[in-house]
């Protein structure tokens, strides 16, 4: 065993942390999509 799986510095789960990174990053095109979409009928 090496001395990193022993001396572990975060215990929380990984799914959550990706969960989280999805959710963030999916408002985060959603919001430009919306902003591009109401720029567009403004344009037009």
């Amino acid at each position: 065993m090496n001395e990193f799986e022993k001396n572990v510095q975060s215990t929380r789960n990984d799914a959550v942390d990706s969960g989280v990174g999805f959710i963030v990053s999916f408002g985060f095109f959603t919001t430009l999509f919306v902003i591009a979409t109401v720029i567009h009928f403004i344009a037009s």
